[in-house]
């Protein structure tokens, strides 16, 4: 059973920077990030497709140009990372990743379904 886990949470100030990551027990090759602040619906932040040598990004436009998604290894297993810059109030929220095998990068987007997902990590950004 696919298993996905996240870490790097924190609390930051206004302008401040912090970085996510993401691994998952089984093979995939789609991941995503997404945020909940209490009262809010779930949001997608950043999804990307990565298959040998392809990697496909996409991101939310409240996001684009302060987080940038990736893949690399880490600790010896496939990790996709979360660079936050810049960040705001605005940007505090339980931090989810998800993941599965997509096959196709038109099947990797923040508005598929995705079968496995982590417990979440907390993001708190002070003003």
């Amino acid at each position: 059973q696919l298993q996905v886990a996240e870490s790097g949470g924190g609390s930051v100030e206004t302008g401040g920077s912090l970085t996510l990551s993401c691994t998952a027990s089984l093979y995939t090759d789609c991941t995503a990030w997404f945020r909940q602040a209490p009262g809010k619906e779930r949001e997608g932040v950043a999804a990307i497709f990565h298959f040998k040598d392809t990697t496909t990004t996409s991101y939310a436009d409240s996001v684009k140009g302060r987080f940038t998604i990736s893949h690399g290894q880490g600790d010896g297993k496939d990790m996709v990372s979360l660079e936050m810059n810049d960040l705001n109030p605005d940007d505090s929220a339980m931090y989810y990743c998800a993941a599965k095998v997509s096959l196709l990068e038109s099947l990797c987007t923040l508005s598929v379904d995705f079968r496995a997902w982590g417990q979440g990590t907390q993001v708190t950004v002070s003003s």
